[in-house]
């Protein structure tokens, strides 16, 4: 049976969603992690394929992450347990974006990293889910990386959540 408190609280919820999705609600989120790259809109890469490329070139969990923003699942990558020296690439066009010494366990269950590698990463607003964040993408490519917040080790006090399925592991001197 509806309850006047059941009414009200459902009532709040939906009104809160529809001012986290109108552009109200980016103005009052606040600005992305300091220290993170703006990218320039609009963005021009260097390597760019067509969808029927990019599927050719990537597995599908690969092109879902790359091309699509998608996330793989928490605790899945083989690369979230990756401790040996090395870097971490682009999976869409093989550019080195991470070296292993600044990757951290975060215990989020994706490989967490507190510097990209310079002139390897380019970041933009992402305000999907009603919620601004500021997403990481490969500067060569393009490729959806991640997300970086403001909650990670010195010395940047970054926390670079990269998707594993959107890297590569190249063992060797960081």
């Amino acid at each position: 049976m509806p309850t006047r408190r059941r009414f009200l609280l459902t009532g709040t919820a939906a009104a809160a969603s529809v001012f986290a999705l109108s552009g109200r609600f980016r103005a009052l989120a606040g600005t992305p992690p300091q220290g993170a790259m703006q990218a320039a809109a609009p963005e021009r890469f260097e390597i760019v394929h067509s969808d029927d490329e990019w599927r050719r070139l990537l597995n599908p969990a690969q092109f879902d992450v790359l091309r699509r923003e998608g996330t793989e699942r928490p605790y899945t990558s083989p690369l979230n347990d990756e401790h040996r020296a090395g870097t971490f690439s682009c999976a869409g066009c093989r550019l080195a974006v991470f070296s292993s010494q600044t990757k951290f366990e975060s215990h989020t269950g994706w490989p967490s990293f507190w510097a990209p590698l310079d002139h390897a990463v380019a970041t933009r607003q992402d305000g999907s889910f009603g919620v601004l964040r500021t997403e990481v993408h490969c500067r060569r490519c393009g490729g959806h990386l991640g997300h970086v917040f403001d909650d990670g080790p010195k010395p940047t006090g970054l926390r670079y959540c990269m998707n594993g399925v959107a890297m590569t592991f190249n063992p060797g001197a960081a």
